[in-house]
C-alpha cells in the first residue's frame, strides 16, 4: 500500500479475502487494487471517483465546502471539499487515469444536527458546483434529507453498496459531527489560521 495511505484502518474480510478500508471525515483513499473504502456519513458528503477504463479509484470524506488558497498546497487539508477532490482526482491522474473516462458518484449531506445550520445543503450545492465547473458529471448520488448513511465503494467495480442509517445511528454520528467540529475550532485557534470558512 502506498505510505500515504497508511494511516487508514483496514480489516481483511475473510469470507472475499479482500481488504476493507474505512475513511474518516478529512480523510481519502485511493487504490489500483481490488478493494473495498467505507465510510460513514452525516452532513459530510464522500465522492466515490474512478477511472471507468482503468478500473482504479477512490473515496474522499470532506466536512466542509472549501479552504481558500492563501496556504501552500502541502499545507490545504482534506476536510475541505476543494482539497479532498483535487486530491482525489490528482491521485487518479498520476496513476494514468484520464479526465474523460472519470466516473463520478456522490453521497450524504444530510441534515442530521437541528440545532446547527445546514452544513450538509452547503457541502450538496459546493460538490455539484465543483463537479460542473470542472466539466465532470455525476453517475449517481443520494444526497440531503435528514438521516446518516453508511457507503461501501469498490472502485474495481464502481459498485456501491449505501444503506440509510436508523435514528439510533443518527444520534452516534450526530455527536462524532460535533466532536469534529469541536476538534476543527481548537486546531484553527492552535494554527493561528483564520480562515474565511464560516463552520455553521
Amino acid at each position: 500500500m502506498n505510505k500515504e495511505f497508511s494511516h487508514i484502518h483496514k480489516i481483511l474480510d475473510k469470507k472475499t479475502n479482500q481488504y476493507i478500508y474505512r475513511i474518516q471525515p478529512g480523510e481519502y483513499y485511493f487504490t489500483t487494487e481490488d478493494e473495498m473504502i467505507s465510510t460513514t456519513l452525516g452532513s459530510c458528503i464522500a465522492a466515490c471517483v474512478r477511472d471507468k477504463k482503468l478500473n482504479i479509484g477512490g473515496m474522499n470524506h470532506f466536512m466542509l465546502p472549501s479552504q481558500g488558497t492563501n496556504s501552500s498546497w502541502e499545507d490545504l487539508e482534506t476536510r475541505y471539499g476543494n482539497v479532498a477532490m483535487e486530491r482525489l482526482i490528482n491521485s487518479i491522474f498520476k496513476a494514468g487515469g484520464r479526465r474523460e473516462n472519470l466516473e463520478i458518484k456522490i453521497f450524504g449531506g444530510g441534515k442530521i444536527i437541528p440545532s446547527m445550520s445546514d452544513v450538509g445543503n452547503k457541502n450538496i450545492a459546493f460538490i455539484k458546483d465543483f463537479i460542473r465547473d470542472e466539466g465532470y458529471v455525476i453517475e449517481s448520488e443520494d444526497v440531503g434529507l435528514e438521516f446518516p448513511r453508511k457507503v461501501n465503494y469498490f472502485p474495481k467495480s464502481g459498485r456501491v453498496m449505501m444503506k440509510r442509517l436508523r435514528s439510533i445511528h443518527k444520534q452516534v454520528v450526530a455527536r462524532h459531527e460535533k466532536k469534529y467540529v469541536v476538534d476543527l475550532e481548537v486546531k484553527e485557534k492552535t494554527d493561528g489560521e483564520c480562515g474565511d470558512i464560516e463552520l455553521f
